[in-house]
């Protein structure tokens, strides 16, 4: 689990650290900005981000449209656009990509940050087909991930490293197997149909990840170190579930 990555692709070397510092100070994982195609696709192989940015006028044979052709086709990222007084001929082949979001020169932190927010969420609903699933607009679902609202922005939350999760009053409290909390409005319930099939119901108020159980008995089990209740309800079900009789 970690901060959202972003890959900067810009062969303008002052603008490309001027946008990776503000990524930066919005709490987003910049990675080393690079300067054409080459770069870009050792760097996406390499550190697998979250998102790209692509100036769309890169130097070299390549530029950004053929980049993001490359990315559509080969890697599951959202990509934005970054963009100045391109030439018709070069916005009608970026149209055809139908990007999820766009970043005009000049721009500001704000524009930077709406950018990112509309391509996660737009990329999310390209991937379903639809609105993407959330709790009160405040997750989105991406791949094996949740997309959690955190002030100013979206935090990643990967699957597979959430412990359990904890019912409370209006919330429901995501914990991970590094003892983080994220915060989401909404039910329980409501929440339970975005988990995998190795999540399991051991109390009104509490879901665990099997893979994270550590031990069982007949009052609590133990997830991840954490002794959390076990409804009786649900005991003989994970019991059978677990192939203990």
């Amino acid at each position: 689990m970690g901060k959202v990555k972003i890959l900067v692709v810009e062969d303008e070397i002052i603008i490309a650290d001027d946008i990776c510092n503000i990524l930066s100070k919005l709490g987003y994982h910049a990675l080393d900005p690079v300067i054409n195609y080459t770069e870009a696709i050792e760097a996406i192989d390499k550190y697998q981000p979250d998102l790209a940015i692509l100036d769309i006028q890169l130097a070299g044979s390549k530029d950004g449209i053929d980049l993001a052709w490359k990315i559509k086709e080969d890697y599951e990222i959202p990509f934005i656009f970054l963009t100045s007084n391109a030439d018709p001929n070069t916005v009608e082949r970026a149209k055809k990509l139908n990007p999820p979001a766009y970043l005009v020169k000049p721009f500001n932190k704000d524009d930077l940050y709406t950018s990112i927010e509309m391509a996660l969420y737009n990329y999310s609903s390209s991937l379903k087909g639809s609105e993407p699933a959330q709790t009160e607009h405040n997750d989105i679902i991406i791949k094996d991930a949740f997309f959690i609202r955190s002030n100013n922005l979206f935090q990643k939350v990967k699957i597979v490293d959430i412990a359990y999760v904890k019912a409370e009053h209006v919330y429901v409290e995501i914990y991970t197997n590094t003892n983080q909390k994220h915060l989401l409005r909404g039910s329980l319930t409501d929440f339970s149909v975005k988990l995998p099939d190795n999540f399991f119901r051991t109390h009104r108020s509490f879901i665990i990840n099997l893979d994270f159980l550590d031990k069982i008995n007949h009052l609590y089990v133990i997830v991840n170190g954490i002794e959390l209740p076990i409804s009786k309800n649900y005991r003989n079900d994970l019991l059978k579930r677990i192939n203990i009789e």
